[in-house]
């Protein structure tokens, strides 16, 4: 009985673990976290990360070109641990499933999911120069890297507590 209750947690756990698996691949934080915030690859679905990954000579009017290898290497990362392919992670299976299977973000504030979970954000609080774009995630979100997005966490400068 103790095994059977046992393997029944462990594997709620893993059906109903929160947030997002954070980015744990050395290579992606240093490629990608040098520039903008390594965002987790759980918050985007692979044909996402596949496009982007395609064009990366104009990312969001940059270039971030990689040579093929390395290029290749974070594509497989970022793949593997995509939303569509992280559904034990709460938000992640929440994020595919916003999805319309035939569009392709390449944005995540662009997400149905995110779109909600924003919508009652004043624009004050996101132009502010402390946050200065609702892509700048560890702005509000201080356990943003280690995958936490719970809005029990959020903090927006100057505002304090979102639900205060």
């Amino acid at each position: 009985m103790k095994k059977i209750l046992l393997s029944i947690t462990i594997v709620s756990s893993f059906l109903f673990a929160g947030g997002v698996k954070p980015a744990n691949d050395k290579l992606f934080i240093k490629e990608c976290g040098s520039c903008h915030f390594a965002f987790q690859p759980g918050l985007l679905p692979k044909r996402s990360w596949q496009k982007m990954m395609s064009n990366l000579n104009n990312h969001f009017e940059t270039d971030a070109s990689l040579d093929d290898q390395t290029r290749t290497t974070l594509l497989k990362y970022l793949v593997q641990n995509s939303s569509d392919n992280a559904m034990e992670y709460k938000r992640s299976r929440r994020i595919s499933d916003s999805i319309d299977p035939n569009k392709t973000p390449i944005r995540i504030t662009k997400t149905p999911y995110f779109i909600r979970k924003h919508r009652e954000i004043n624009t004050k609080m996101i132009t502010q120069k402390e946050v200065g774009s609702i892509s700048n995630c560890t702005a509000c979100h201080a356990g943003a890297a280690s995958g936490d997005y719970s809005e029990r966490a959020v903090r927006i400068p100057n505002y304090g507590r979102y639900d205060d």
